[in-house]
């Protein structure tokens, strides 16, 4: 799952024929590790993303634009400065390097063209983003490196660039022949052929190492230095093949999806039959659409996620903190279940005065509250009278009363606090942009459980967001709540008492209301919005989920309650299986 420098090689020219001309409109930095430059060429708008995440650095054109931080960040403002109206002249890559080389023409302050690169290294956890100035010296970088960080290679302003160490002993398809290659395997350590091939390959990827060695043994596991002499014409035969698509530019964009999951696990630029009936390819017009579309989704969730830290800091600090402070106070009640006996030592303290006296640490007397009356022994504190001390044991026993109560009032508040922080999570695991993740954060702050913002005070609050809309197979809209604000506002102020309400029974979830208009709901309807409500639910990866449904006229909001709580009367349940092939068929595409 590597963009290696062979499909870097293809991806290459298929960005520079897509923008000729291309200057840059506007430069973007969604998070710390990427870039989106604004094109615009003879051919149009096109969003170009720059990323070096460790776990999926890459270059393509997007139409899945990342969100962007309300205030650009101090490299964002630099690049606008140095690349805002720069005309990009060429795109280069040393060999099959995982490096390319984008050449803008751009002015300074003085109206001088000055040349300017900004190197793409896509290398794993070493992959960065560096403007380097017409001098050769490195202006700024995403990832700053320092010789603490590396004794190699230092990535700082200043500093002159140097392209990243080579292993040596490479061999690179766009120049060196198939014979030599397959010669060159022969003088090397015997190994299993795919790792014998990516070591000696420069900028090819372990997947396409595997198809070779596959294609080469017909599916059998070969040894680099016993291939045959038929093995050995298999070998050279598909590296010549590989050769030639890198030359002519004839590669095929696919996707390897694996067929049990249905989730996308690599990509190449060639056929790839090694995963047999395991894996469907999936073939796509450009190499840019091939990794916007692998790497979209995970991105999304990995940056939201990123965004989300203090969030669930907050979260998981005030779970923590109230488990802690209701298993205290559980403890503490098991002492008070031991009451009665307090007070039964007041009564037979004040049944047996005329025969105790002060001074005394010990009161035996009989045990009337049990058949046979046994003797019992009862501390006392000889600094008190004996009637002083059956009032202090009856003091106890009010006093254990009255904090029973207390504390069983205390343990049910912290619990139905731990259920609101529960829906909290639920909601924040389904976050799908950073306007979601802010009302989530003011949702938060008014609960007393964080600050807006840094510096005490917000800005101008955004106008809040609509709910999810779909539309049921018998035309009925259903309307689905992003966060616990948007589910009061949903189903106290927004919802008719005539329209259905649905959440799932005892699990975070949702609101969901499905808008009657007056009319009867059918029962597909009210499956499909149940099968939205547990999709929208912490139990979306279930089956059989309970989903409970009433009329909104029957849900109210205790007073106090916190936001998103409820409760209903006069409700049906459902029990449906969430399906996101449903989800995005009711979705409305507007």
């Amino acid at each position: 799952m590597a963009l290696d420098g062979a499909l870097l090689y293809l991806l290459k020219q298929e960005l520079f024929d897509a923008i000729p001309d291309a200057r840059v409109e506007r430069v973007y930095q969604p998070s710390k590790e990427e870039l989106v430059l604004a094109v615009r060429s003879r051919a149009g708008s096109r969003r170009l993303l720059l990323s070096c995440r460790a776990s999926s650095p890459r270059i393509h054109f997007t139409t899945h634009a990342p969100e962007n931080p309300a205030k650009p960040p101090m490299l964002c403002m630099l690049l606008r400065k140095h690349l805002t109206g720069a005309k990009l002249t060429a795109i280069r890559q040393p060999g099959l390097e995982r490096v390319l080389f984008l050449d803008f023409d751009t002015t300074n302050e003085l109206g001088d063209h000055v040349a300017l690169t900004l190197a793409v290294e896509i290398m794993g956890r070493h992959s960065n983003l560096i403007l380097i100035g017409e001098d050769g010296r490195i202006i700024d970088a995403v990832k700053r490196v320092d010789a603490d960080m590396s004794s190699v290679r230092m990535v700082l302003p200043g500093m002159r660039y140097v392209l990243p160490p080579q292993a040596p002993g490479r061999m690179d398809l766009t120049k060196d022949e198939p014979s030599d290659m397959v010669a060159a395997l022969a003088g090397r350590k015997d190994e299993a052929l795919e790792k014998a091939l990516l070591s000696l390959l420069l900028g090819v990827s372990p997947i396409v190492c595997r198809e070779i060695a596959h294609y080469t043994g017909r599916g059998a596991a070969l040894r680099s230095a016993a291939l045959n002499e038929t093995e050995q014409g298999r070998l050279q035969f598909y590296l010549s093949q590989i050769k030639d698509i890198l030359e002519t530019q004839k590669g095929r964009p696919v996707m390897v999806t694996d067929v049990a999951q249905g989730k996308p696990i690599d990509f190449s630029f060639l056929t790839i039959t090694q995963y047999g009936t395991a894996a469907a390819l999936t073939p796509f017009e450009s190499y840019s659409e091939l990794l916007d579309g692998f790497y979209a989704e995970r991105d999304r969730v990995d940056r939201i996620r990123h965004r989300a830290q203090d969030l669930l800091k907050t979260l998981t600090n005030a779970s923590e903190r109230i488990s802690r402070k209701i298993n205290a106070q559980k403890a503490e009640l098991l002492q008070c279940a031991d009451r009665e006996r307090l007070r039964r030592y007041g009564d037979l303290l004040n049944a047996n005065l005329y025969h105790l006296e002060k001074g005394m640490p010990v009161a035996q007397v009989d045990n009337f509250f049990e058949e046979g009356n046994p003797p019992i022994r009862i501390p006392l504190d000889p600094a008190k009278t004996p009637v002083q001390n059956a009032q202090k044991y009856y003091k106890d026993y009010r006093k254990a009363q009255t904090a029973e109560k207390i504390l069983n009032e205390q343990i049910a508040k912290g619990m139905q606090e731990l259920d609101y922080i529960d829906t909290v999570f639920d909601a924040l695991s389904r976050a799908d942009t950073e306007r979601e993740l802010s009302e989530i954060r003011a949702e938060l702050a008014g609960q007393g459980y964080g600050r807006l913002a840094k510096g005490g005070r917000q800005q101008k609050a955004p106008a809040p967001l609509k709910p999810l809309a779909f539309t049921s197979s018998d035309g009925f809209p259903i309307l689905v709540g992003r966060n616990n604000q948007q589910n009061d506002r949903l189903t106290l102020k927004q919802a008719k008492g005539s329209d259905l309400w649905f959440h799932t029974k005892n699990i975070p979830g949702s609101h969901v209301i499905v808008c009657t208009g007056g009319r009867e709901v059918p029962a597909r309807t009210i499956e499909e919005a149940a099968s939205l409500a547990a999709f929208h639910s912490r139990a979306k990866d279930s089956a059989q989920v309970p989903v409970d449904y009433t009329p909104v006229k029957f849900v109210k909001k205790p007073q106090g309650a916190k936001p998103g709580m409820v409760i209903y009367t006069t409700n049906q349940t459902a029990y449906v299986t969430p399906e996101e092939a449903l989800v995005e068929r009711l979705r409305d595409k507007g």
